[in-house]
């Protein structure tokens, strides 16, 4: 088996709010939400995201508990170590969330918001993607793309925009992320496909999805070969390459030049 894996934050100087770890029989990856409003909560999103990945990765290791309830268990034990924070506000700190976790016969994931997965075999690919989110608060994101970023008109649509998401987060018809309620993992993506047919594997964020589902830098099975004969620190770099390139997003409008970005890969899953 090889595991191959890179993070960075948007900037030198920020945190970052992705998170994961990894070993030969789980991998986790959490991005956390941007904040936009006030959140309620005084630690802020890369906390949050720190806390949750370590409480999901020390459930999810034990392979007698489900996803959803190692997923479960963890949001709760994180919601009560900030009682002194408001977690009933609608801004309370959120992350997205990919679990994928070798058992003896079986590679099984878990999706909740937009972290990705993409299975491989010698012929078949499938790509795992929680979308709902880009289908809440559309007329306000073709706003924000009308401006360019870092102008004042872009920051206050974002504004906007993000007031109608967390409208939409957490609630039916709209998209579904780890906050404080723990009742949210029903609405994860969850299942499993036999290990024999997987003999490579991509956890990755939004913003290193970026690379095939923006820039169009290649498809889900040539950064699967680029990961493998360049690692993870080249996908990066193209993604970096190509924010660089359009800095105010004219060529590709989107909320923020760049994004923290995380890859996992891993090689030879049986």
């Amino acid at each position: 088996m090889r595991i191959l894996a890179a993070s960075e934050p948007s900037k030198s100087d920020k945190l970052n709010e992705d998170w994961f770890s990894v070993s030969p029989n789980l991998v986790v990856v959490l991005d956390g939400a941007t904040a936009r409003t006030d959140t309620g909560c005084i630690h802020g999103v890369s906390w949050y995201a720190a806390q949750l990945g370590a409480a999901v990765s020390t459930q999810a290791s034990d392979s007698a508990i489900s996803l959803q309830a190692a997923l479960a268990n963890a949001i709760e034990a994180v919601a009560s170590k900030h009682p002194e924070c408001d977690l009933s506000s609608p801004g309370t700190p959120s992350a997205a969330v990919a679990i994928l976790r070798r058992t003896q016969d079986a590679l099984e994931y878990l999706v909740l918001g937009d972290v990705g997965i993409v299975l491989a075999s010698d012929s078949r690919l499938s790509v795992v993607l929680d979308d709902r989110v880009d289908k809440t608060a559309q007329a306000e994101r073709r706003e924000a793309d009308n401006h360019l970023i870092g102008s004042a008109q872009k920051a206050a649509a974002l504004i906007r925009m993000k007031h109608a998401e967390l409208a939409a987060r957490n609630a039916e018809g709209g998209f579904w992320v780890s906050a404080a309620d723990p009742s949210v993992v029903k609405y994860a993506i969850v299942d499993a496909v036999p290990l024999a047919v997987v003999n490579r594997s991509v956890v990755l964020t939004d913003g290193a999805a970026r690379f095939v589902r923006m820039f169009s830098e290649g498809n889900w099975k040539e950064l699967l070969d680029l990961l493998e004969h360049k690692g993870p620190s080249e996908v990066l770099r193209r993604v970096r390459e190509c924010e660089e390139s359009d800095p105010v997003g004219v060529r590709w409008p989107r909320n923020k030049k760049s994004d923290d970005a995380t890859l996992v890969y891993v090689a030879n899953c049986r």
